[in-house]
């Protein structure tokens, strides 16, 4: 038994469509923004490691948790948005990443409270690090969103 439907509705489910895909598209100064401040964020962190009074193996520190950072950050971006998708996660995937997400940042706080620095060079990677976490989650999103909605749009 098949349902007739009103006149306006064939539209109204027409035009919510296209109001989907354009939401999926992020717009070109969003993408801009999220790609400027991840590459802020990260030279800015770089740079001041570069310029560090510090050895080398506290050097080597710091950048492997920045990039253990970005790595997790996007990781859980990937799982809470394939979750939200419908696309199975297991448990043990999205517990890790959130896991390695605040471990990331543990480990830097805990680096930078035990560093010989002044609390303006704490105060400087910190907020370059959580930059460059965030904007790697923009990136990510940005990405995705920009793939499903070319995809959508070849449909």
């Amino acid at each position: 038994m098949s349902k007739v439907l009103p006149i306006g509705l064939p539209s109204f489910v027409e035009n919510n469509k296209i109001m989907e895909q354009q939401k999926q598209q992020p717009s070109a100064a969003f993408v801009a923004a999220s790609w400027a401040a991840l590459f802020i964020g990260m030279t800015a962190f770089l740079i001041g490691l570069y310029n560090a009074g510090m050895e080398l193996n506290e050097k080597g520190y710091y950048f492997t948790v920045l990039m253990f950072g970005l790595f997790a950050a996007i990781s859980v971006q990937k799982a809470v948005r394939d979750q939200l998708e419908g696309i199975p996660v297991t448990n043990i995937y999205y517990g890790l990443s959130w896991f390695c997400t605040l471990l990331a940042i543990v480990l830097l706080t805990v680096g930078l409270w035990n560093a010989k620095l002044a609390k303006s060079e704490k105060g400087f990677y910190a907020m370059s690090f959580v930059l460059s976490l965030f904007s790697a989650i923009a990136v990510q999103k940005n990405t995705r969103d920009g793939k499903k909605g070319k995809e959508q749009s070849n449909v």
